[in-house]
């Protein structure tokens, strides 16, 4: 059974859609996802279908409800699907900014911070103090890593409309990131060649959770091209 939420960026009762299917897809065997009618996804359903209002729920092509359902209302339109026997980690990205996303941009902001705090101390990026090596690679490595992880996490699910992989997944990239980024620093800021090649390992760790994360998401993009 696929379920399709129809939303838009200005609609406040979307959200309360949003939550209502995303707690349905936790518990029944659904493919679940949120398309804007302003994306070229969301527009093609509103013009086959005649969808005038948001939110609309579209469930197997057929338009099924207008409104914010009650979850009594949900659980009635897919009676149908089966119950999931574990919980799934894998959801569509909605309006609604995933909480590994909020932290990994609070957290990019935070390293924003420290490494201009540190290039102003140290003479800008040209000064000598030890610490400003360090600096460049809290920039580059906690910075713009994190701002990408937090913003690719949000924006490539949702434009593709595929489903990423989040829960404790997430949280492992960021923690191998957040590690990786501190040691590297470490490692510099004292000499410690070992403490520099493990933050590094770390790192690269991370990257290489999030490409797999993100491998499925662009693939399945990729397959819709194709057919």
């Amino acid at each position: 059974m696929k379920v399709q939420l129809l939303v838009s960026e200005w609609c406040t009762p979307c959200r309360d859609a949003e939550e209502v299917w995303r707690r349905i897809a936790q518990r029944k065997h659904i493919a679940f996802e949120v398309l804007d009618v302003g994306q070229p996804e969301g527009r093609e359903i509103v013009a086959r279908l005649g969808v005038r209002t948001v939110p609309s729920t579209v469930i197997d092509d057929t338009l099924k409800h207008l409104g914010v359902p009650t979850p009594q209302e949900a659980d009635t339109l897919t009676a149908g699907a089966p119950d999931r026997q574990a919980k799934s980690s894998e959801h569509y990205v909605g309006l609604t900014l995933e909480t590994t996303s909020a932290w990994a941009i609070v957290a990019a902001a935070f390293y924003l911070v420290l490494a201009g705090a540190a290039l102003v101390l140290g003479d800008g990026i040209a000064g000598d103090a030890p610490w400003r090596a360090p600096a460049v690679h809290i920039y580059g490595l906690g910075f713009l890593v994190f701002f990408v992880f937090g913003l690719g996490e949000h924006l490539l699910p949702r434009f593709t409309g595929a489903p990423i992989r989040g829960g404790g997944v997430a949280w492992l990239q960021q923690a191998l990131a957040h590690g990786g980024t501190i040691l590297l620093s470490l490692g510099f800021l004292l000499a410690a060649r070992p403490l520099a090649i493990t933050g590094g390992v770390l790192a690269w760790s991370a990257f290489a959770l999030f490409a797999c994360r993100l491998a499925p998401v662009l693939r399945a993009r990729n397959v819709d091209a194709q057919l």
